[in-house]
């Protein structure tokens, strides 16, 4: 009876460790199944959208000011420009990365499919095709606590989604943009 009692704890325990390990595919799995059904209510379980916009800000206004270079940031006129732009980008960021927001572009992905005749079955009037972002990602943990997913974009470009365990949930937390290969690209 003893060695019941004191296998419980250890059954906990890896029951415990197998759900953390197991979190982030499910999440991706939640992600891909709310966006294909375009369900924003089932979105929110798995993105957490204040963390997300936090960080696509940060990493447009860096972007921003990289591209502006050091004569722009020194001049007043120039400061104020960048500090315009960063408001104009930022409130594109907090219209965009909502619930209703990607609710909206999922919409419009559906209303172009059908226009492009990308339906299930070629029929206009049929369903469209479901948008699958992260079907083909390459998927890794990098720590406990962080796990990434990469796909590419259609030009080859990578794209990571990054997924942060809160307690036992994990969740969408950030998506690192491609802006350095954009600028690479463009001074080709």
């Amino acid at each position: 009876m003893k060695k019941r009692w004191l296998l419980l704890p250890v059954l906990v325990v890896v029951g415990l460790a197998g759900y953390v390990v197991a979190g982030p595919y499910l999440t991706i799995h939640g992600i891909s199944q709310a966006v294909a059904n375009r369900d924003t209510t089932q979105l929110q379980r798995y993105v957490d959208f204040p963390r997300l916009r936090v960080n696509l800000k940060a990493q447009l206004d860096d972007d921003l000011v990289r591209q502006a270079g050091s004569s722009v940031q020194s001049n007043l006129l120039g400061r104020f420009a960048l500090q315009l732009a960063s408001g104009i980008s930022g409130a594109g960021v907090d219209t965009l990365v909502t619930p209703l927001g990607i609710g909206a572009l999922l919409q419009g992905h559906s209303v172009w499919n059908r226009v492009t005749g990308n339906t299930v079955n070629a029929d206009t009037y049929a369903a469209p095709t479901p948008a699958r972002p992260l079907q083909d990602a390459k998927q890794r943990f990098e720590s406990t606590r962080r796990f990434t997913a990469t796909t590419r974009t259609g030009t080859g470009v990578p794209l990571v989604f990054v997924l942060t365990r809160q307690g036992l949930r994990w969740r969408l937390t950030d998506i690192c943009l491609p802006l350095a290969h954009t600028q690479a690209a463009q001074a080709r």
